[in-house]
């Protein structure tokens, strides 16, 4: 079964394109089969990032239907055992999937014979995002150290977590679940977690069993990203147990990357970042969070729809 690593952040800039190509290059040259899928819907740039400046095909004519098996949309790389699906063509109206695309490309991704996969999802809490970002129990936050970065990302994870809370809910069910929560709690109230939990517990118990076991199961990780020597090196072990204590969610903190000048000159050179500046400090932290998304052991899918 695929390892499919979905990586995702609050808002634009926090570096998710450059991670994803840079952890598909570490996880391909300790030869894994490594496919990355530009989801970034209507704002593509993945490839670039891995050496494809012209795709001649992509994710779009997968949804337009002139491929019909999202895997025959795969283009090769220049780097060995890495492989891409790209947004490159896509129009601007794809950032708006129908639900009957979106389950339809879910399910393909399910399908795809790599390991691992990686998916470059777009910036933000729009219900593709949060739908692509739960096909796994894995997946990636990345932000950067700016208060406004962290924010995005603790509200991308907070939304996360409620539409975990909406699959297990008929429209019905989940209508009535508000209603109690606001009659208990008062207005506003159902955008709290902590008041959702108590009454699902208290109305819901098989449910809120239900919820605790998927929310246990969860493996996810966290990524400062370019972090300057005058940062909080301890921004993130901070942020995973500020989640913890809001949410339940057991976010491991992955590790910093430094933030390095020549990152942005790679991308403009359109060369690999980690094969011009293998030296420096941030090509070292890509290793090390790279090693432990490679060798992390499988897991079991998590998508809500067969």
């Amino acid at each position: 079964m695929a390892q499919i690593w979905p990586i995702g952040g609050g808002k634009g800039g926090s570096g998710k394109s450059f991670l994803t190509s840079s952890l598909g290059r570490l996880s391909a040259g300790m030869g894994k089969r490594t496919l990355v899928i530009d989801l970034d819907l209507g704002a593509a740039n993945l490839h670039t990032l891995v050496g494809v400046p012209s795709p001649p095909k992509g994710f779009s004519d997968f949804i337009r239907k002139r491929i019909v098996r999202l895997e025959d949309t795969v283009v090769e790389t220049p780097f060995e055992n890495l492989f891409l699906i790209s947004g490159a063509k896509d129009n601007f109206d794809i950032a708006n999937l129908s639900y009957e695309q979106k389950i339809k490309t879910l399910r393909a991704i399910t399908k795809l014979d790599y390991d691992p996969i990686l998916l470059d999802l777009g910036a933000g809490t729009s219900f593709n995002t949060l739908d692509f970002f739960l096909i796994s129990q894995h997946g990636i936050f990345i932000t950067t150290p700016e208060p406004t970065s962290i924010e995005n990302v603790y509200r991308l994870i907070r939304s996360i977590y409620f539409r975990q809370i909406r699959y297990c809910f008929t429209a019905g069910d989940f209508k009535a679940l508000e209603e109690a929560v606001q009659e208990q709690f008062g207005d506003g109230a159902f955008n709290k977690p902590e008041c959702m939990i108590k009454v699902i517990a208290q109305a819901y118990p098989e449910k809120y069993k239900q919820l605790q076991d998927e929310f246990n199961a969860f493996r996810f990780k966290l990524i400062i990203n370019q972090v300057r020597k005058h940062d909080n090196a301890a921004l993130g072990m901070q942020m995973s147990r500020m989640i913890e204590k809001h949410l339940g969610l057991n976010i491991e903190f992955a590790g910093n990357v430094a933030y390095d000048d020549h990152v942005h000159d790679a991308i403009c050179q359109q060369v690999s970042f980690l094969d011009r500046y293998p030296c420096t400090k941030t090509a070292s932290d890509l290793h090390a969070v790279g090693k432990q998304v490679v060798q992390n052991a499988g897991q079991q899918l998590m998508f809500q729809y067969m």
